[in-house]
């Protein structure tokens, strides 16, 4: 693996001047959220992770870090690439390492360094071990928001291939006591179900302060038959992932800075919230799922590691470079004229397609079809279609296609009464949207309306020249 812990990525970042070691003292609130907000919406695209140490109320052994993926340099470098790597060239790098799932595989670890403290029973006590505080005004309570969580299917709990590592955020509610919230049509909702169906517990492991591309990977859209685990060996081009087996058969990552042990109580619903989501909005105050923990393991002077989140941009919209991975993937099988996805904006809610026009009318097909998709069903409410010379991560080159190339009369689709998560502000009711396709492509025949017979094309030598002037240009800035 390219890191195998949070800690060694830390360092790299430090290395390559991308990490700020806090060390003034500041207040938990409303101190942390501040310089976080700054960092992100100040310093932009790239802003460095910053570490934490000298937080007031806690001793120095419990330190914080975060937007660690909270930059494009930050998201190259999780991938070993350089930091300078274009964001373009980036989302390409992780659909083609995407692609090698069926390359990855696990090397089973004997011990691991979270095992070096490890509580148990009436001994455990989540404010004690780790800097809780509320990132958003608004906040219910405490949040862990960067949680990679494994689980299994009851039924089949000598199953590596029903176990799921995926990200849900949990409220502290106690001690030893979280809530959960589990989307139903995520893979953890579903091992709950069959779990309380009989009536039983869902053994959980929690681990929090992961290698940076664990996260990335428990965040996406994978199939139900893809483990998280093998992806991100794939995402390491084949470098057998470390994990260590629990007593209750969970598998979980070997460089975990936290590993909690727990179970979802059958049948407890309690309140949750209200959070700072990433939309940008808060959520309301619903029923979750109950968590007791049993037994909570940790390395010494441990980091504990939080997810900027809010209204963008924040640390999390740089993690859903992960969608359009999946996105890409599912719609190439289908469409081989697809050349890049853009899903980065509020998780997918907007997703942006260049393709390569087959026939007239593809476009629209195209859109369609994201619709389609396991994300786009609960997502994907605006989708724009552009032609494969347009970069979906280029806006202004977005909004120039949309200005000349769209024409409502020809190019608008909206589809009704479209599922959508129920955390989007704007579904009425809640769960449910109207969804547009913009097709903001070149019209091609049999489709004749419009005249685009005379773009201007960039000059194809461009190519050539660009890295030439990166290279006096970055001359320039180190002198």
């Amino acid at each position: 693996m390219a890191h195998k812990s949070l800690r060694g990525f830390v360092e790299l970042l430090e290395k390559e001047g991308q990490l700020i070691r806090m060390t003034e003292e500041v207040l938990p609130e409303p101190d942390i959220s501040a310089i976080l907000s700054a960092n992100n919406k100040g310093i932009g695209e790239q802003a460095p992770a910053i570490a934490f140490e000298n937080i007031k109320g806690f001793t120095s052994d419990y330190k914080l870090v975060s937007n660690v993926h909270g930059s494009w340099p930050n998201i190259a470098l999780a991938f070993g690439l350089p930091k300078n790597t274009p964001l373009k060239e980036i989302a390409r790098e992780f659909n083609r390492r995407y692609q090698n799932f069926d390359k990855g595989s696990i090397e089973e670890m004997d011990s691991a360094p979270w095992q070096e403290v490890v509580i148990e029973g009436d001994d455990i006590n989540l404010f004690e071990l780790m800097p809780l505080f509320r990132l958003n005004p608004g906040d219910g309570g405490f949040y862990i928001n960067k949680a990679s969580i494994v689980s299994r299917h009851p039924d089949r709990m000598d199953s590596f291939d029903d176990q799921n590592v995926g990200m849900y955020r949990l409220q502290v509610k106690g001690p030893k006591h979280l809530s959960i919230q589990m989307v139903p049509d995520h893979d953890i909702a579903v091992h709950f179900k069959a779990a309380e169906e009989r009536n039983e517990p869902l053994p959980i492991a929690i681990t929090i302060g992961n290698e940076p591309i664990l996260p990335l990977i428990a965040s996406m859209p994978l199939l139900y038959n893809q483990d998280e685990y093998n992806m991100c060996s794939a995402m390491a081009d084949g470098a057998p992932y470390p994990v260590v087996t629990l007593d209750n058969k969970l598998q979980v990552p070997w460089g975990s800075e936290y590993v909690i042990e727990a179970n979802v109580l059958p049948r407890v619903r309690e309140p949750d919230g209200p959070y700072g989501e990433f939309t940008g909005h808060l959520s309301g105050v619903r029923l979750m799922g109950s968590v007791e923990i049993t037994k909570i393991s940790h390395r010494k002077n441990p980091l504990y590691e939080y997810c900027a989140i809010g209204m963008p941009w924040t640390e999390i919209d740089y993690m859903f470079i992960n969608t359009g991975a999946a996105l890409y993937v599912q719609l190439k099988n289908s469409f081989p004229e697809i050349v890049d996805v853009n899903a980065l904006y509020t998780h997918g809610l907007v997703v942006i397609v260049s393709t390569k026009m087959r026939v007239g009318g593809f476009a629209k097909t195209v859109g369609m079809s994201v619709l389609q998709t396991p994300h786009g069903t609960g997502y994907a409410k605006v989708v724009i279609i552009v032609d494969e010379d347009v970069d979906p991560f280029n806006l202004p080159q977005v909004m120039w296609a949309l200005s000349t190339k769209f024409n409502p009369k020809f190019d608008c689709m909206i589809v009704p009464n479209h599922s959508i998560l129920a955390l989007d502000p704007g579904s009425d009711p809640v769960g449910i949207s109207h969804k547009i396709i913009l097709d903001a492509a070149t019209p091609v025949p049999p489709d004749d309306h419009g005249d685009y017979s005379m773009q201007i094309n960039n000059p194809p030598e461009a190519a050539e020249w660009l890295p030439k002037l990166q290279e006096l240009f970055q001359n320039i800035k180190s002198q």
